[in-house]
């Protein structure tokens, strides 16, 4: 018998978003675009987005992977913690789940609300699409793999892009793979796959809180012709990726709707602060 999921919660449980309040928001037709831009090729780009607005990432040209990071725009020690989301909800999400941060707040900061990709389900090797089981490519282990050097990896562009809100490169955590087709072979071994996004495909979320996010446009492409050492094929695989932040202007969508709170727990991990001995000090 297989097991039972180790992080199931009934189905009211706040780690599970309200179906019926973001499917009114995805449906929503009165809403304002604030922000876009399109992200060219080998780049990055961060941006803001105010609680209780949407964003949609887009594939204006076709199939490309982005690299998805997420803070908290007020605090950047709050931040998207993948490895809880994937227990939360699953290796690789879509519609309805939550986008989840870092201990001590543990909270949604994004909801998935719109995924025209939601139907790609499971490929004949186990792959699904919107992956949180690997993560950003970087120049640390390109550099490790070929003994070469490359400034234009995921976690560079990222870096690049976050400097000009004051963040580092140790700002640059773990991703969400937009539009990225991964799973696990026989073995275990993490592998990557084509990527099946077409001209007009986009992944669309709610900012549960006042958030920056940065995108990386992966150097990968669409992943068809992948490898370490770069090609001339590779390269032409990869294509801009857009963004787009609403506002809705119909207040009443939003109706029973706030913003979540830090988690509720006050404890002190066990430790208590030691007790005074009496020293005839007391009051001193």
């Amino acid at each position: 018998m297989t097991p039972a999921p180790a992080y199931d919660a009934p189905a009211d449980s706040p780690i599970y978003a309200n179906k019926q309040l973001y499917t009114r928001i995805a449906d929503c037709p009165s809403r304002t675009l604030t922000h876009s831009s399109l992200i060219r090729p080998r780049s990055a780009h961060a941006w803001t987005v105010r609680a209780g607005q949407v964003c949609r990432i887009t594939a204006p040209q076709g199939a490309q992977v982005g690299d998805l990071n997420i803070w908290n725009s007020h605090n950047p020690r709050e931040r998207f913690w993948a490895s809880r989301t994937r227990q939360l909800h699953q290796s690789h999400v879509s519609t309805f789940d939550r986008l989840w941060s870092c201990l001590p707040y543990m909270r949604p900061l994004v909801t998935i609300t719109a995924d025209t990709l939601v139907n790609y389900g499971v490929d004949e090797f186990g792959g699904r699409i919107h992956d949180l089981l690997g993560t950003r490519c970087d120049p640390y282990i390109h550099h490790l793999m070929t003994g070469e050097s490359d400034d234009f990896h995921c976690h560079s562009n990222l870096t690049r892009a976050v400097a000009e809100y004051g963040l580092a490169e140790s700002d640059v955590h773990d991703v969400l793979n937009v539009f990225q087709v991964t799973g696990l072979d026989e073995k275990g071994r993490y592998f990557m796959a084509t990527s099946p996004a077409k001209v007009g495909d986009y992944f669309e979320f709610f900012a549960e809180q006042d958030v920056l996010c940065a995108l990386s446009v992966c150097s990968g492409g669409d992943l068809s012709q992948w490898g370490w050492k770069g090609s001339e094929e590779m390269g032409d695989t990869t294509k801009p990726l857009g963004v787009e932040v609403y506002t809705i202007d119909d207040a009443t969508v939003l109706e029973g709707w706030k913003a979540p709170e830090p988690s509720g727990y006050r404890g002190l991990h066990g430790l208590r602060m030691p007790v005074r001995e009496e020293d005839g000090l007391a009051g001193v």
